[in-house]
């Protein structure tokens, strides 16, 4: 059943080809959707097939060999599995939220030609079995998920188009020179845990590989928001629509998340930068983000910027939890991959309906709007919640395992400066976040002021939102039905 790996990855990809042939003569948006939706479905339901024939065998299916090492091959491992089913389940939910969100949108015949091509792209990229596989359709990705940005062509969004542009490109040159190096000092180039480097090849040479193993944190990094290339995505996200903002921030960012697992665990090995400088620089520049995107979260008054820099924080989350080069660690960073997205993505769904419904896009805004729009409004704040860190929700789990993680690392001052650093930013989550729900449903001074909402979300919209928020809660409660099959991949990852 190998088959179904380069099937995941060119299914939506061909069908985005005949979409764009035949496009002129699907006439209506309705027609539009329905054609989306059947492509979604179809590519969501190939990469469950993928997680379920690889439960038995090991899936690998080799597309072209360029030279006698190098070749463009897919495999399913655990960690693929659980970015590709991410991702299928992600993009399903969020297309059928645009589909009402879009309705009165212009160009969304582009919004979904991109949109089908961003699928299997990513799962292209999950299921690379080598770096220069991951790195081709990581630089696909960024080309096809830039239309997303720029899709009002307003000179704001070509602005943003062209910032996301140039810093994704930068990161990924810096990542293109570690992975020369990483290939010169290795014989097999597949993943493999504890990573493929020849000894004898890397002797004499290890002050060297530990500098370009920096060089592809950071620049793998952009796509995660990690300082210093983070400009970005607060840029990015407020300007694109809803669903591509929910999307950058739950999918997007979390490709880079994978490309650094990819590099220091499957390629390099955690071995080689433990107790380094490379591994207190990462460490630094985490914290250092967590830090920043939160209190410039706290700081910001637009809805959608604001969820944005709290996007930059959040993502520092898991890659804190990755430098510590601990199991438990890697567990709550994983964790808080999968939380994080649930929980962003409803944010961004809630907003994009806030804006869509009553045009406020300040949160000073947003007095009484929940007494107008309850169900979407509630949903914010179980997410909110839930991102904060307040038992029982999902959040609290993901973070709890990052601080148990930290303070047993052996990593001297940072396993307690680094917990500390999550509290702060968890206590800057709440006053960010919380007063979109106190002032949504307990008016404030500015009552007077009010304007006049729209009604509650249609149940197209709607649904995605509640289920989005169930989830967020739900597993927070139930985390046993993931944590066991995270717990053997952290395990694996630090052999």
């Amino acid at each position: 059943m190998s088959i179904l790996l380069p099937l995941s990855v060119f299914f939506p990809l061909v069908c985005a080809l005949f979409f764009l042939f035949v496009r002129k003569k699907i006439g209506t948006y309705r027609g539009v959707c329905l054609y989306t939706g059947i492509v979604m479905c179809v590519s969501a339901l190939l990469n469950v097939l993928v997680a379920v024939f690889s439960a038995g065998e090991e899936l690998r299916f080799v597309l072209v060999r360029i030279t006698d090492n190098i070749s463009l091959t897919f495999k399913a491992d655990n960690l693929s599995l659980v970015f590709a089913i991410l991702m299928s389940f992600m993009f399903v939910t969020v297309g059928f939220y645009s589909f009402d969100y879009m309705k009165h949108e212009e160009n969304t015949k582009r919004f979904y030609l991109f949109y089908m091509c961003l699928i299997g792209i990513l799962s292209g990229m999950y299921y690379s079995a080598d770096l220069i596989s991951l790195y081709l359709f990581y630089e696909m990705m960024t080309l096809f998920s830039l239309p997303l940005v720029l899709h009002s062509l307003t000179k704001e969004a070509i602005k943003a188009g062209y910032k996301y542009l140039f810093y994704s490109i930068g990161g990924a040159l810096l990542s293109l020179m570690a992975i020369f190096v990483i290939y010169s000092m290795s014989t097999g180039h597949e993943f493999k845990a504890g990573g493929f480097l020849d000894p004898s090849l890397v002797s004499g040479k290890e002050g060297l590989l530990l500098i370009f193993v920096l060089l592809a944190i950071i620049g793998f990094g952009c796509k995660a928001g990690l300082f210093p290339m983070h400009d970005w995505l607060p840029v990015a996200h407020p300007i694109a629509p809803a669903p591509a903002s929910a999307l950058l921030s739950g999918i997007i960012t979390k490709s880079g998340v994978l490309a650094i697992i990819r590099v220091v665990f499957y390629s390099v090995g955690a071995d080689m930068i433990k107790g380094t400088w490379v591994q207190y620089t990462w460490m630094i520049l985490a914290l250092i983000t967590v830090f920043m995107g939160s209190m410039l979260a706290f700081c910001e008054k637009g809805l959608k910027k604001r969820l944005a820099f709290s996007t930059v924080s959040q993502v520092s989350y898991v890659l804190f939890g990755l430098s510590l080069l601990n199991p438990v660690a890697i567990l709550g960073a994983l964790l808080h991959v999968i939380f994080h997205s649930i929980i962003k993505d409803d944010l961004f769904l809630v907003s994009g309906v806030i804006i869509h419904n009553t045009g406020a896009t300040s949160c000073d805004e947003l007095n009484g709007i929940g007494r107008k729009m309850p169900v979407s409004i509630i949903s914010f704040t179980i997410a909110s919640v839930a991102l904060i860190g307040i038992p029982p929700a999902s959040g609290f789990i993901s973070k709890w395992f990052l601080a148990e993680g930290a303070l047993t690392s052996g990593t001297g001052a940072f396993a307690y400066i680094g917990p500390a650093v999550l509290l702060i930013s968890a206590l800057l989550t709440a006053g960010y976040l919380l007063p979109v729900m106190i002032d949504g449903f307990f008016k404030g001074k500015s009552e007077n002021q009010e304007k006049p909402f729209s009604h509650e979300a249609r149940p197209l919209s709607l649904v995605p939102v509640i289920l989005l928020a169930a989830l967020a809660l739900l597993l927070g409660i139930f985390p046993g039905i993931i944590t066991g099959f995270l717990e053997g991949i952290a395990g694996s990852m630090i052999p």
